[in-house]
């Protein structure tokens, strides 16, 4: 290969990290957006929350100090490990919710695409968040898998996905109040 080609690899390289790092600036926005749209593509999945399931309300509670480290970098990796959770809750057994299926759609899009940004954006080999990360990702799949046994033992009902839809909804208004912070 020439130098002339050597140097278009070069730029192409260097065009390509330089637009990379620049999605990965404006993250934090990103992440508020696609927050946002998740909350009102919740809201527009499902109707009002019904009556008739109040009485299975149940308790997660999410661990809010996964998201509560010193380090950016640790909390970027949290929501992106909780919007892969909230992915694979809401990419199976479906058949029973009864929602919006666009709406369903477009939000299971914008969860992926924003596990693809934040996959590009966080650092992979952090070697000093990686307890801290360990711990963190323990939390967040006992959570999750709660979540996911209660559906299963209430077979995936109307009910069941309801509670589970508010539960989702709480937990992304978290994530946007640290996202605000970020």
């Amino acid at each position: 290969m020439n130098a002339f080609g050597l140097i278009q690899i070069g730029l192409i390289l260097l065009c390509t990290t330089t637009i990379s790092s620049l999605q990965c600036n404006h993250l934090p926005l990103q992440q508020r957006k696609v927050i946002e749209n998740s909350l009102q593509l919740l809201d527009k999945m499902g109707k009002k929350f019904p009556q008739q399931c109040l009485r299975e309300k149940m308790s997660f509670r999410f661990p809010e100090q996964v998201l509560k480290p010193r380090q950016k970098e640790t909390v970027k990796v949290a929501i992106e490990e909780i919007f892969q959770h909230i992915f694979y809750i809401f990419s199976k057994n479906l058949t029973l919710a009864a929602w919006d299926g666009t709406a369903l759609e477009q939000f299971q899009n914008g969860l992926y695409q924003q596990i693809e940004q934040l996959e590009t954006c966080v650092i992979k080999k952090q070697t000093h968040y990686f307890r801290s990360k360990e711990v963190n990702r323990l939390k967040l799949k006992k959570y999750f898998q709660k979540i996911d046994c209660f559906l299963k033992d209430k077979q995936h009902n109307l009910c069941s996905w309801e509670i589970s839809r508010a539960e989702m909804r709480r937990c992304l208004q978290l994530i946007d109040k640290v996202a605000r912070k970020l």
